[in-house]
């Protein structure tokens, strides 16, 4: 019986002796080297199929350790659905996503695979943020010793790592067989092009996704399970509340439009309508935007229905009587830790100057973004106002009242959002309150980004 050998190359895996007309599945035959190779991510269905086949496999791939010694300094004691959800993965042989909400203690459940495992493991976070969290969570877990950062200016890789999704991407052909677990957290974000090549170029036979929002907003289904695996364990807001995440409830308020504010909205809505129209055009899907756009752009016409729009969507987003009904709701709210979300920059930047508020967007650097962020967990302010940078990345358990003055029409944003406020505390009742511009397109993003168990 002929044998394997099987060795990795720059996130790929090169297979001696095979034969080109009896190649495994998920390998093709390579011309310029007359083998056969794969994505490193094919690793752990080779050994396996050798196995089975009883082929001996000389495996020059492997680099990661076991980590038999490896003890956690934390005594935390599970809950009941996190051991639940390290089961269901472990059955499905130590891959799949496991959704949870926020607040729910997701990274926990990934210190517990990481015992499960014992294997060197990489977690891959999507931001700075994120990366200091983990790292920190981490050492507090497992020692200092064991623990390593890659991105924001770190490179230290250990037996435990904690990496940014774009720090895996430049470096997975040169790490990608240093470990045997991955553990990807919001992991919604790896269908991206980039990110899905980098995930490949691992060997990890284990394999964790975390997430709450796992199904893409357009259609609805699971972008990675090539990457990661399955679904294996889910549990939803409303299952949780009140015993594991804070109580919550919910109010989306009717807020008009300005007399001013109305009529402008309906003359602009009425010009983006008739050129949808005279195109023999409707949009229902991020498709028929894309064909919208595509189709504007080739006349004057086209530009202006879009800019049409455009403004639509700033009056809808950012009305007077909504800025109103933020102050009132502060006010009613007060003594509270309030944030206040917008979906754009603009928006944010108003209320902010107009009530007085600390405002984070994507621009605010992270030093002032934490200095916030501190003064606010502290109590020296109670609100702050943020478009979509506070959606999901940062831990502020103390939140209580989320107010949407605007948004997308993803039900991940709207989880997310709700996410922010419903880490648990003594006596805490969280509240989301929604703001939906009366008789605008508006009432059917609400609706949309609402189509969801926990509203």
């Amino acid at each position: 019986m002929t044998a394997w050998s099987l060795r990795y190359e720059d996130g790929t895996l090169v297979l001696d002796g095979c034969a080109e007309d009896d190649i495994p599945a998920g390998f093709s035959w390579d011309p310029r080297i007359d083998r056969a190779r794969a994505p490193a991510s094919a690793y752990a269905a080779l050994v396996y199929l050798a196995r089975a086949r009883k082929i001996p496999l000389e495996d020059r791939v492997r680099g990661y350790e076991k980590l038999d010694a490896l003890r956690p300094l934390t005594t935390r004691t599970p809950r009941a659905y996190q051991s639940e959800a390290v089961l269901a993965w472990k059955a499905a042989k130590n891959q799949g996503v496991i959704v949870l909400p926020t607040g729910a203690g997701k990274s926990f459940v990934a210190e517990l695979a990481i015992l499960q495992a014992r294997r060197s493991t990489l977690v891959v976070v999507p931001t700075l943020d994120l990366l200091s969290q983990w790292y920190g969570n981490l050492r507090r877990a497992f020692g200092e010793e064991g623990i390593g950062a890659l991105g924001g200016g770190s490179h230290d890789i250990r037996s435990i790592t904690v990496a940014t999704y774009d720090s895996v991407y430049i470096h997975a052909g040169r790490y990608g067989d240093r470990f045997g677990l991955v553990v990807w957290d919001e992991c919604h974000h790896l269908p991206a092009a980039g990110y899905a090549a980098a995930a490949g170029a691992l060997i990890a036979p284990f394999r964790l996704g975390l997430t709450a929002t796992p199904e893409r907003p357009d259609d609805g289904h699971l972008a990675y399970p090539k990457l990661i695996g399955d679904v294996v364990f889910r549990k939803e807001i409303p299952e949780l509340a009140g015993d594991f995440l804070a109580p919550y409830t919910t109010e989306v308020i009717t807020v008009s439009l300005s007399d001013a504010e109305r009529a402008r909205y309906d003359e602009l809505r009425a010009r983006y309508k008739d050129f949808l129209a005279q195109n023999h055009m409707s949009i229902r899907s991020p498709e028929d935007w894309q064909k919208f756009i595509m189709v504007a752009s080739r006349s004057k016409a086209g530009r202006a229905a879009h800019k049409a729009h455009m403004e639509c969507k700033r009056i809808v987003q950012g009305g007077e009587r909504k800025l109103e009904m933020v102050a009132d709701l502060l006010a009613e709210e007060w003594g509270r830790r309030t944030i206040v979300f917008t979906n754009d920059n603009a928006t944010a930047m108003r209320i902010s100057r107009a009530l007085l508020l600390p405002c984070i967007t994507h621009h605010t650097d992270v030093k002032e973004r934490r200095y916030w962020i501190d003064a606010f967990t502290k109590g020296d302010v109670m609100a702050l106002v943020t478009s979509r940078v506070l959606n999901e990345g940062v831990d502020i358990p103390d939140a209580e009242v989320a107010i949407v003055v605007s948004g997308s029409g993803t039900v991940r944003e709207n989880v997310q959002r709700l996410g922010r406020i419903l880490r648990p505390r003594a006596g805490k009742q969280a509240r989301l309150y929604e703001l939906v511009a009366e008789n605008t397109g508006e009432t059917f993003t609400s609706e949309r980004r609402r189509d969801h168990a926990a509203f």
